[in-house]
């Protein structure tokens, strides 16, 4: 199972079956508030662009990432005033400068457990100094196992994707162990998934 290739043959059909997705927005304008009006916010995973259009209508210099062609040039064609590249979350090192915030909802969840803090710590080179992170994962339901590979079949044709999902205790500490200071922490309701977001601040030296 490739993952990049589920993304770019499912990129038309996810994106319009995730069009009116509002669950994220309370959080989204937390981490806004976070930031200074025009502040450079890096996109992580950013899919189709739905959350980077919202964030660009509330006043970000925004950027975007993601490793899907097809995602990529959705969010190109949906978000004219953002940027957006292609690149794995995992080594963003050829992406120039720093950011005010980096937004990273619903990617987590697509790495094994025990990839997280490593992808937390290289992430976090790219925020400047009191900078802000935003998270949002699946929250874990005690009767399901917290990895797996996921079966669907949405738009009439078959396709799998790799998830984790986890518990707040866990996000706290990725977060603390990333040395970053929790400043927003809240569990979301859409549909039957439960939503786990933190936004943490980096610490100064």
């Amino acid at each position: 199972m490739n993952l990049k290739d589920t993304y770019n043959r499912i990129g038309d059909d996810w994106f319009k079956g995730h069009t009116e997705d509002t669950w994220f927005h309370t959080g989204a304008d937390k981490f806004i508030s976070f930031l200074k009006p025009g502040a450079s916010v890096l996109d992580v995973g950013c899919g189709g662009g739905l959350a980077s259009k919202y964030l660009v209508e509330k006043g970000v210099a925004l950027t975007g990432v993601d490793f899907s062609e097809k995602m990529v040039e959705i969010a190109t064609r949906e978000v004219p005033k953002g940027k957006f590249f292609m690149g794995d979350m995992r080594d963003l090192s050829s992406l120039e400068g720093e950011f005010d915030g980096l937004y990273v909802k619903a990617v987590l969840l697509h790495f094994q457990k025990k990839e997280v803090s490593v992808i937390l710590q290289r992430l976090l080179e790219k925020l400047k100094p009191s900078g802000f992170l935003y998270v949002a994962v699946k929250e874990a339901k005690p009767s399901q196992q917290e990895e797996q590979i996921k079966i669907e079949n949405d738009w009439g044709y078959e396709y799998q994707r790799f998830f984790s999902f986890f518990f707040f205790s866990e996000m706290e500490k990725y977060f603390a162990d990333a040395g970053l200071k929790i400043c927003y922490k809240n569990v979301t309701q859409s549909g039957a998934t439960r939503w786990i977001e933190v936004i943490g601040q980096k610490e100064t030296l």
